[in-house]
Parts: C-alpha cells; structure tokens; sequence
C-alpha cells in the first residue's frame, strides 16, 4: 500500500510515556527493502539491548530509534502471537513462512533464546494458532484461535484449557495471577480465577488492545485510536488521548 510504518507514543499529564504503540498497512517495506513489515501482531522491548521487536505477518523486525523496521535474519513466518520474556528470549505462534513446507501449518508455541536468529518448537505443534500471549507469573496466558479457548501453562508443555470464548486480548494483573483482562466480542471482561470465567465490565469504554503494566494501572486503546487509563482494575476508565490510525499491537 506505500505507507511508511509510524511509532506513536501517548504522553500522559506527567510526561512519561504511557503506551507506545505501533500502527502498520500491509505491504510496508523496511529500509532495506528486503521484507514488508505487514500487519505487526505483538511488540515487546529486549531487554538485552533496549529496543522494541515486533512479531508481524512477515517475520519478527526491531524498530531502530528512527522508526525505521529490520527483519530479523530474513525468516517469514506468520507471527500471530509473540512476547518477549527475558533478554533474547522471545515466545511466538502463528504460521511457517511461505517458503518452509517442513513446518506444520499451525506451530503451536515457539521458542528463541537468539533475540529471533533461530526457533525451535516448545509444544502444540500443528495443533495450536496462539493470537494473544501474554508472559507474567512464571506463567503463559494464550488463546489459542483453533479451539477457541483461553490457555494456561507454567511448563510451556503442559496446558490447562480455560474459558472458551472469542479473545483479542489479554492483560494479567502483575500482582495477583488469576486476575485479568480480556477484549472479547461482548465487550471488555474481567477474570478473577484465572480465566476460568469471565463477567462483561458494563462501563468498559470499546478498546480492543489492553495492558496491565502496575497493580493500579491499565492501559487501552480503541479501534479508533483513542487511549484509555484505568487507576482501579478495569472498573473506571478515562480517555487520555489518541493514537493516528487503528492500532493493531501495544507495549506499555
């Protein structure tokens, strides 16, 4: 489509950073010109180095602080889920690129230990599609869009299915595991026993993408790039600006 990707930072009253998020238009290229960022499904900071990576429709690409996107050692595969959770340590899911027919359509849960140089499969391989992830409490929190179902592992082989409903996100509370956010089609719901059941937040506003970075504090964004903030675990929200276009992915 010829649009250049943007990263767009929501500045909160004190002056820090709130929320950072990423918008894309499928057939972005990069600098390069090697690869097309595509839709951007997950972003996370390394520790090991301090920058941003984003899981995308075309690989895992690192965001310089120019903006400007490198694909990572030329690999394609269809990251539909992706967190980072130590220094170089990355989980995914999603799909094989379009070149590697060695790979099951569906990789289950994925695995690099290279900042993205290489993968190895962990579990679920050809049978799970992870689209949301989410890596807190020794834990992983995914949904897996094949069987509809939240998921939960503290092994990363062993999976406890939870609630089966439709998810587009997910945010555990950094304080108490078995409570958390999720953006369904009914509207933004609540957990209190680790996703086993949910209950619709009446005064939710429509947000589709949510993180859960302090006890006292969430961070939302809409369809339409508004940003919201949460002081009191999801029960009150106020709307504190706006992001250009429709976010796709969020880091706080």
């Amino acid at each position: 489509m010829g649009l250049e990707h943007k990263l767009r930072r929501h500045v909160h009253s004190s002056g820090l950073i709130a929320a950072i998020a990423i918008l894309a238009a499928c057939g972005n290229s990069t600098d390069t010109g090697h690869a097309a960022l595509g839709h951007i499904h997950g972003l996370g900071v390394n520790p090991a180095d301090g920058r941003l990576y984003a899981g995308s429709h075309h690989g895992v690409f690192r965001i310089r602080g120019d903006g400007a996107a490198e694909q990572i050692a030329e690999r394609t595969p269809d990251f539909m889920g992706f967190t980072i959770v130590g220094p170089d340590h990355f989980l995914a899911s999603g799909h094989p690129g379009p070149s590697d027919t060695s790979q099951p359509p569906h990789l289950g849960l994925i695995e690099s230990t290279d900042a993205a140089q290489t993968w190895t499969s962990v579990s679920l391989a050809g049978e799970a599609d992870f689209h949301a992830m989410e890596a807190k409490h020794d834990r992983i929190y995914v949904y897996d869009s094949q069987s509809g179902q939240l998921m939960v592992s503290t092994d990363r082989r062993n999976w406890d299915r939870r609630a089966q409903l439709a998810i587009a996100d997910i945010a555990v509370a950094p304080d108490q595991p078995d409570k958390m956010i999720a953006t369904t089609r009914q509207g933004a719901a609540r957990s209190t026993d680790g996703g086993r059941t949910f209950v619709v937040l009446p005064t939710a506003p429509p947000f589709g993408l949510v993180e859960w970075p302090a006890a006292a504090r969430l961070v939302a964004t809409g369809p339409d790039g508004a940003v919201y903030v949460s002081t009191d675990r999801g029960a009150n929200w106020t709307r504190r600006g706006q992001v250009a276009g429709s976010p796709t992915a969020m880091a706080v």
